[in-house]
C-alpha cells in the first residue's frame, strides 16, 4: 500500500486528539500500519521546541519568533518521522500541520497568512497531507470545552480576539485548500465524528 500523510485540524476544543486516537486504534485493528504523532513534537527535537512555545512562562516570545520555532519543529517532524514512514507505506496521521501556523500565526498574531506560509514552505518543502479532515466546532462551544482543561498553555490563555481571528484564519484556509480539506462536524457525539472521519480516511486508501 501507498504510504499517506493525514492531519487533522481545528480550533481548540474541536477533539482532535480524542477523534485521531480512537481512529488510529480502528485503523490498527483492520490491519492497517499507522504512526500517530503530533504538531509541534512528535519525536525528541520537536517536543523540546513544543515545551518552549507553549510554556505559560514564554510571555516575552516574540510572534515572529514563535512563528519560526513551529516551522522549525515542524521541519525535524517531517524529517525524521513523517517522511520516512509514508516511504515505508505506512498511514501517518498526525494532530495539526502546517495549516494550524496559518490560522494562529498568520491570524491569531496577525503576522499575515502568506507571510507564515512562505516560512513554511521553506520547512515543508512544499510537502502538503494527501488529507486533511478538520474538526468544525462553532466557537463557543470549542472556548467552553477549553475552559475544563486543567492545565492551560501559553496559547490557551490567550484572548478571546485571538482565538476570534484564529477562527477566521481557519475560514481562510478551507477557502485555499479546500481540495485538499474535508470537513467533518465536530459538534455531534464523538462516536458520530470518529464515523465520519474513519469514512473519509478509508476512501482515500481505497482511491
Amino acid at each position: 500500500m501507498k504510504g499517506l500523510f493525514i492531519t487533522f485540524e481545528g480550533p481548540d476544543g474541536s477533539g482532535k486528539t480524542t477523534v485521531a486516537t480512537e481512529v488510529c486504534k480502528q485503523l490498527t485493528e483492520m490491519g492497517y500500519e499507522v504512526v500517530h504523532t503530533r504538531e509541534p513534537g512528535g519525536i525528541a527535537i520537536s517536543e523540546d521546541i513544543r515545551n518552549i512555545i507553549l510554556d505559560p512562562k514564554n510571555t516575552m516570545m516574540d510572534a515572529k519568533t514563535e512563528a519560526l520555532l513551529y516551522a522549525a519543529s515542524r521541519r525535524q517532524h517531517l524529517v525524521e518521522k513523517v517522511f520516512p514512514a509514508v516511504a515505508a507505506g505506512k498511514l501517518v496521521i498526525c494532530e495539526r500541520f502546517v495549516d494550524s501556523s496559518l490560522a494562529y500565526q498568520g491570524y491569531g498574531r496577525q503576522l499575515g497568512f502568506d507571510e507564515v506560509l512562505s516560512i513554511n514552505l521553506f520547512a515543508i518543502d512544499n510537502t502538503y497531507p494527501d488529507l486533511t479532515i478538520y474538526l468544525d466546532v462553532d466557537e463557543e462551544v470549542g472556548l467552553s470545552r477549553l475552559s475544563d482543561r486543567a492545565f492551560k498553555d501559553r496559547l490557551d490563555q490567550e484572548s478571546i480576539e485571538f482565538h476570534h481571528r484564529v477562527s477566521e484564519g481557519y475560514r481562510e484556509v478551507l477557502r485555499r485548500f479546500k481540495d485538499r480539506i474535508k470537513i467533518v462536524d465536530a459538534s455531534r457525539s464523538k462516536e458520530e465524528v470518529i464515523a465520519d472521519s474513519l469514512k473519509l480516511i478509508r476512501e482515500m486508501i481505497d482511491d
